[in-house]
């Protein structure tokens, strides 16, 4: 036997709604038990009064009640034989075999028998009080009399044509009678009760199976762990957890997850309105995790479909904050790419100078100095770009000339436009990233272009750097727009990219400047797409325009 202790929630559910319809139905059942039970009492009366009435109005009653009245009373057996063969036992007998009942008792005003179902009673008194009808009144009682007990009812007999009580009528209906009709009832009763339980029970199996359903087989006293287990877990991690149900709608959303959506996340919200790499994501789930950048945020976002007995329950998305960790790496990317230029200039400029003192000590004086000469008319590597000596600060410089080294390297020419940057730079790492992140795309825009031209603008406005990079490429798709600065959106034919651009406009925002689009193709001078940044408070304040 099952330890109750040891059920299931379910289990006890199930147990406690059988015990409580059982329960209901056994008191209903008595209470109806009862009513029944009175209720055929009441019948069997009143089919008793009806009989008995119509008796009393028989005129073969009427008439032989009076006669028998206004006679002297039988005085010995021989008078009370007559009684027999009398005209009033034959019309009450015939009545009673004919409605079945137990019996019909036709007296006259003295009370004395002139029918009786027991023929040596006749002309004895009745068993029973009979002057409540013989005074006119009707009676519906209970009774034990000399056949046994039934429900009885006794009406008055009139004489024909007056209103004279001469006699009175009893009419029985045997008690087994009303047991029969009251246990016929409650057998009816009985039977709906039974299928009311089965109801019941089926019913409560049914609330039991869905219940079980509703939480995958997990008992409501397990449901407590897996919430403490839950609310430990999701609000614990560093991590932003969204759990997205199959109808597409969020399920739950941690505290991590709303702030790094920068949005609002409930339980009932949809994802139509989500960037269209998060809804790449729930729609199509990817356990790889992909840089993702969502306004100023750079997110390493993954997806997981979870399932149950191979039921599915919807998808699981993960988002990490990556942003400082990807600002670093552009950032380092670029002061490497710096770097390298300026240990490509050292190892040039040590060699000039080795020529230098090679001639010198040869006595070729004036060789080294038209050397000299020809050396202060060219710029590091011997690669110079034009118009970059209005650029005065030496990171700018380098970064510039390592950029345009790297775009000659993919047959790509890099030039300055309008330059007038005369203050120095006080974060040299945001300028960098933004510079780099729009010459690499541009370059990348040309790849495999013959006479790719990138032009670079840089201006001084105060402490704002104004920097604008264009090229001859075939620009920005018009169905694009402003959406290329927005995570995984790309103009590339590989798809490739879709980064550098968000973060761009990432960095920008966060100095309280922008970032925009300010024309995709088609017109200015190079034809191609032209990007144009705001950058405050990257510059020391001086002769700015």
């Amino acid at each position: 036997m099952v330890d109750p202790r040891r059920w299931t929630f379910t289990r006890q559910t199930l147990a406690v709604l059988v015990l409580l319809v059982t329960a209901v139905l056994v008191v209903a059942l008595g209470g109806s038990a009862v009513v029944l039970q009175r209720q055929a009492d009441q019948n069997a009366g009143q089919v008793a009064l009806a009989l008995a009435r119509a008796v009393a109005e028989d005129e073969v009653v009427r008439a032989g009640a009076a006669r028998a009245s206004d006679a002297p009373a039988p005085a010995d057996d021989a008078a009370r034989a007559d009684l027999v063969d009398g005209p009033v036992q034959a019309a009450a007998e015939a009545t009673r075999r004919r409605t079945g009942a137990f019996f019909v008792v036709v007296t006259d005003a003295r009370g004395l028998r002139l029918s009786h179902p027991e023929p040596e009673r006749l002309g004895l008194p009745v068993s029973s009080d009979p002057s409540v009808a013989l005074a006119g009144g009707e009676v519906v009682e209970e009774g034990t009399g000399t056949l046994g007990e039934a429900a009885r009812a006794k009406v008055p007999v009139r004489a024909p044509g007056q209103d004279r009580v001469v006699g009175e009528v009893s009419v029985g209906v045997p008690a087994v009678e009303v047991d029969r009709l009251a246990r016929d009832a409650t057998l009816l009763a009985t039977a709906t009760a039974v299928l009311a339980l089965l109801g019941g029970v089926a019913g409560a199996v049914l609330l039991a199976r869905r219940l079980r359903r509703l939480t995958h087989g997990v008992e409501p006293e397990e449901l407590g762990a897996l919430l403490q287990g839950h609310e430990a877990v999701l609000h614990g991690i560093g991590d932003g957890v969204v759990a997205v149900g199959p109808d597409g709608r969020v399920v739950l959303a941690n505290e991590e997850a709303v702030r790094l959506l920068g949005r609002p996340v409930g339980a009932g919200d949809t994802t139509g309105d989500w960037p269209a790499a998060l809804r790449r994501l729930v729609a199509d789930p990817d356990p790889v995790a992909s840089l993702t950048v969502l306004g100023d945020r750079a997110l390493l976002c993954s997806s997981r479909r979870v399932q149950r007995d191979g039921r599915a329950l919807g998808v699981v998305l993960t988002l990490r904050d990556r942003t400082d960790v990807e600002l670093l790496t552009r950032q380092l990317d670029a002061v490497a790419e710096a770097g390298t230029v300026l240990r490509a200039q050292r190892h040039e400029f040590a060699n000039r100078l080795h020529l230098v003192a090679g001639l010198l000590d040869a006595g070729a004086g004036a060789e080294a100095a038209e050397y000299v000469h020809t050396l202060l008319g060219t710029g590091p590597l011997g690669t110079a770009v034009e118009g970059l000596d209005a650029v005065r600060d030496p990171y700018l410089q380098a970064f510039v000339a390592a950029k345009a080294a790297h775009a000659r390297e993919g047959g790509v020419q890099l030039r300055l436009g309008g330059v007038a940057v005369p203050g120095r730079l006080t974060d040299p790492v945001d300028v960098t990233t933004v510079l780099g992140n729009l010459v690499d795309n541009a370059v990348a825009a040309l790849a495999g272009r013959t006479g790719g031209v990138v032009e670079l603008d840089l201006v001084q406005d105060g402490d704002t750097l104004v920097l604008a990079v264009a090229d001859n490429g075939p620009g920005v798709p018009a169905e694009l727009g402003d959406r290329v600065f927005e995570s995984g959106v790309t103009g590339r034919p590989s798809g490739e990219g879709g980064i550098g651009l968000g973060l761009v406009r990432q960095v920008a925002r966060a100095r309280g400047g922008a970032a925009r689009l300010a024309s995709a193709g088609g017109d200015g001078e190079l034809g191609g797409a032209v990007f144009v940044v705001e950058l405050p408070g990257v510059l020391e304040r001086g002769a700015g325009r």
